[in-house]
């Protein structure tokens, strides 16, 4: 049993498909089959069922939780290496959705690389749901989520309190609210509640954003007028600034796409039974992770810049 075997063993678990997982890993199906046949002969058992399709069997799960301990030991191992050697190379491999990787990395990576220029920043473009997996099975060393659920295996780090804002043209206002279009503008400045914007057409949203905002309209017992629903806060934000919709929007969302939006577009910040209505952010990591000194450096630059849009105004 040797460590190559192991990381093909959990790269097909992946997929489940030999053609498929030796294209990805750039060797010929032969190879990863031998690969898997000789780790089955060093368990001396078969670890997973070929049909009806290939699937793990009851050791195949147990070895595939090994193989996630062995290859983030191995990891950790090789990255305590190269700092003891002060080789300055290494890998860090980050996971976020594509709107904050988007955002936030042209923002912290010419600094890192000051420092650390021999690094490589692997990038997966997920959603929460998606990363945290990733993180837990060692498939990613960092990853920047919202709406962390606690688990016993990650680290969880709180970085901001994004504010959440209901964002609408002052034509689709007038429109729609034109004898109250000054009560509405005044009462709704510093504190808006969705129940005031009842009548606009709204890009609803199906993420996790979306979800709680779904939550927010249960609450209160009102039926959202939908125009659209798009999974994407930055789709949302296109069709809505076109004039057609209000849509849902977090600061930092708004502060990135600020050279964008039209002057007439009013932004009132969300309050949901008189609290700020906003989305946590956070960076996970597996808590038996080692974190070599510039995959340190990469979280403090994180840190700051969600510091830095906390203290931004709008």
């Amino acid at each position: 049993m040797d460590i190559t075997s192991l990381y093909y063993f959990r790269e097909l678990s992946k997929d489940f498909h030999m053609t498929h997982t030796a294209k990805r890993l750039f060797i010929s199906q032969q190879t990863l089959s031998n690969r898997i046949k000789c780790l089955e002969d060093s368990c001396g058992t078969p670890l997973f069922y070929r049909k009806p399709k290939l699937r793990l069997t009851t050791a195949g799960e147990a070895v595939l939780d090994f193989a996630i301990k062995v290859l983030r030991e191995k990891k950790n191992l090789d990255d305590i290496i190269s700092e003891i050697k002060e080789e300055e190379r290494g890998v860090i491999k980050f996971g976020a959705s594509s709107l904050r990787v988007n955002k936030l990395l042209p923002n912290i990576l010419p600094e890192f690389s000051k420092h650390y220029p021999n690094i490589e920043i692997r990038i997966t473009n997920e959603t929460s749901n998606k990363l945290e997996p990733l993180i837990e099975n060692g498939i990613l060393d960092i990853a920047n989520v919202v709406s962390y659920i606690p688990n016993k295996e990650i680290i969880s780090m709180p970085l901001m309190k994004d504010q959440v804002y209901l964002c609408v043209s002052e034509n689709l206002l007038k429109k729609y609210y034109f004898e109250d279009m000054d009560f509405l503008l005044s009462h709704c400045q510093y504190k808006a509640d969705i129940t005031d914007f009842s009548k606009i057409p709204l890009c609803m949203l199906s993420n996790k954003l979306g979800q709680k905002v779904n939550d927010c309209f249960l609450v209160a017992g009102i039926k959202p007028k939908i125009y659209a629903t798009t999974s994407s806060v930055n789709t949302g934000t296109l069709i809505g600034i076109t004039g057609v919709a209000g849509f849902f929007a977090t600061k930092t969302s708004l502060i990135n796409q600020k050279e964008t939006l039209p002057l007439d577009l009013k932004i009132f910040p969300l309050f949901i039974n008189n609290q700020p209505f906003y989305q946590e952010v956070f960076l996970i990591y597996h808590k038996d992770r080692y974190m070599t000194h510039y995959a340190k450096h990469f979280i403090m630059l994180l840190e700051n810049y969600y510091s830095k849009m906390e203290n931004t105004s709008l």
